[in-house]
């Protein structure tokens, strides 16, 4: 009896998990085209630094909230959270011309700020795929 409960937990499991990973490819399919004359990019940790590195303009906007940006950020980092009221606001102040690396913790709020960076007429978008739990110290 064990064994089976055991089997139809995992079994569920797995199919969330899947169905997850299913969503979020269509998900960036969709969000990571971009306008012609236009950058918009997923990068995962490695790949982000290595940008940062070869961009120093870079603009680094992390979408989480105070208390996780008083926890740690990236080099250069401006927090303007995706759930403060006035995000846009906020947002429209950065150089819009400039390039964007935008991430949060694990990746869900920075893609809601990918799409409307995107609407706010930003031409270079960077993100960092699986946010900031993906970055490793050493590669700072």
């Amino acid at each position: 009896m064990i064994i089976r409960r055991m089997f139809w937990t995992l079994l569920i499991a797995a199919v969330v998990v899947g169905l997850w990973y299913w969503y979020e490819g269509s998900w960036d399919g969709n969000l990571f085209k971009a306008a012609p004359g236009c950058v918009c990019a997923n990068l995962n940790a490695d790949q982000a630094n290595a940008w940062l590195c070869g961009h120093p303009e870079t603009q680094v906007l992390d979408v989480r909230s105070k208390g996780e940006f008083d926890g740690g950020a990236l080099p250069k980092a401006v927090n303007i959270s995706i759930g403060d009221d006035d995000f846009e606001d906020k947002v429209a102040e950065l150089d819009k011309e400039k390039p964007v690396l935008v991430y949060c913790a694990g990746g869900f709020r920075s893609r809601k700020a990918v799409a409307k960076l995107k609407e706010l007429g930003f031409k270079n978008i960077q993100h960092i795929h699986r946010g900031y739990m993906s970055w490793k110290p050493d590669t700072q």
